[in-house]
């Protein structure tokens, strides 16, 4: 009778097939705690914070807590293990998620690409838009014409000549009336400069308000013994510092023009312009950082118009705070246009190759002529016809070469 037992080879065979099922499912159990430990780190992490806290609390205050420790032992336990489980846990948690602080760009790169992609060009013009290219320096020497950097560079720069000589005298009459309007240039000034300017009369103003350039604040101009040197009026380009760097060369008639001329003159506080006294752009400034632009750019103006030169460090002062406002505008004035065009030439002389003419002997009864004016200027051919002058020549007194319009060497023709 056949025996109803299986064989011993298929039953091992069996053994061994459950056996590496079981393996299997505890090694798949073991890998999914592990995952869900490591996924739900974050919050294991609080927990065991929260526990420790408590347990901490607990052995401090040797007080029950809502964990109802049974006893300093216990807590004691109790914490060092949430305060391990804490730890292992922050630290599978800092390997799952990501840090806050990391960017896109410190993510390391895998490979790249043979060639650049469309959307690789795109990004490197977006960059480039961002970094905007740097715009060339200006500079005196490449500054637009018209401009007081760009005149900056026509000033010719020497030293200090000595003061020796100088008198407020030689700039001629104070506030004379320049613009023959029938007021003096004080209150052609304050009319020009005040906000509200009230005036007894057609020319004397008695009130209004300044708005100061030099110290930014508003002033209330009142004329009257103690309050009219609350305002007064600045010379730009102080006579003195003109005078060492220039001026002495100039005729008496444009130093006058100079000492009188609107572009030089500004109406300012009392007691900046006392500050400033006979300084410079190197050794003195406005208060008023927002002025300094129109400030320097005034005194170059009034250099290049009277042809006065600069001390090295005032150049260099100047163009300093021009760099950072090249844009701002040279002034001209008409008056020094006219005055500097009065010729200081000697006549000219006749070329070598033409004999020069017989001087004619005056006979016993003539008389030498009567020398003429040193020192006559005409604003125009009008003035000119009316003093009978016209038509005036090379070396005549008055000939200027505003009266000379063709450059022939005969003006008001």
């Amino acid at each position: 009778m056949p025996s109803s037992t299986p064989p011993r080879a298929a039953t091992q065979t069996m053994t061994a097939k459950a056996g590496r099922h079981r393996k299997l499912w505890w090694t798949a159990l073991v890998l999914s705690l592990i995952v869900a430990i490591i996924v739900i780190s974050p919050i294991i992490c609080t927990l065991a914070v929260a526990v420790a806290i408590t347990a901490g609390v607990s052995l401090g205050k040797k007080t029950p807590t809502f964990l109802r420790f049974t006893s300093p032992a216990t807590a004691t336990r109790a914490l060092i293990i949430s305060v391990v489980v804490a730890l292992l846990s922050a630290g599978m948690a800092n390997l799952v998620l990501p840090r806050a602080d990391t960017t896109v760009d410190e993510a390391p790169v895998a490979f790249a690409p043979a060639s650049p992609a469309a959307d690789d060009v795109v990004a490197v013009d977006e960059d480039q838009q961002a970094s905007p290219t740097p715009t060339e320096t200006v500079t005196p020497e490449t500054a637009e014409a018209g401009t007081a950097l760009a005149a900056l560079a026509t000033l010719e720069v020497k030293g200090r000549a000595p003061k020796t000589g100088y008198d407020r005298d030689e700039f001629g009459q104070r506030w004379k009336d320049i613009d023959r309007n029938g007021c003096g240039q004080r209150d052609d000034v304050l009319a020009r400069d005040l906000v509200g300017a009230q005036k007894d009369g057609r020319c004397v103003v008695t009130s209004g308000i300044l708005d100061d350039p030099f110290t930014g604040e508003r002033i209330a101009f009142e004329r009257g013994e103690d309050t009219s040197s609350l305002v007064q009026i600045d010379h730009v380009v102080p006579l003195s510092d003109a005078w060492q760097k220039g001026a002495q060369q100039l005729t008496a008639h444009q130093r006058e023009t100079l000492g009188n001329d609107p572009l030089n003159l500004l109406a300012v506080d009392g007691a900046a312009n006392a500050q400033k006294s006979d300084s410079d752009a190197a050794t003195w400034l406005p208060k008023n950082t927002e002025f300094r632009c129109s400030y320097v750019a005034r005194q170059v103006s009034v250099k290049v118009a009277y042809e006065l030169w600069v001390t090295q460090a005032e150049r260099d002062a100047i163009e300093r705070i021009l760099m950072g406002c090249p844009a701002e505008r040279l002034l001209t004035s008409d008056y020094a246009a006219d005055a500097m065009a009065i010729s200081a030439e000697p006549a000219a002389k006749p070329s070598p190759s033409v004999a020069p003419a017989p001087k004619p002997q005056p006979t016993r009864e003539s008389k030498p002529a009567p020398a003429p004016p040193a020192d006559v200027y005409y604003k125009n051919c009008t003035a000119a016809r009316e003093a009978g002058a016209a038509p005036v020549h090379v070396g005549d007194p008055g000939y200027a070469k505003h009266l000379d319009r063709d450059g022939d060497g005969v003006g008001c023709e």
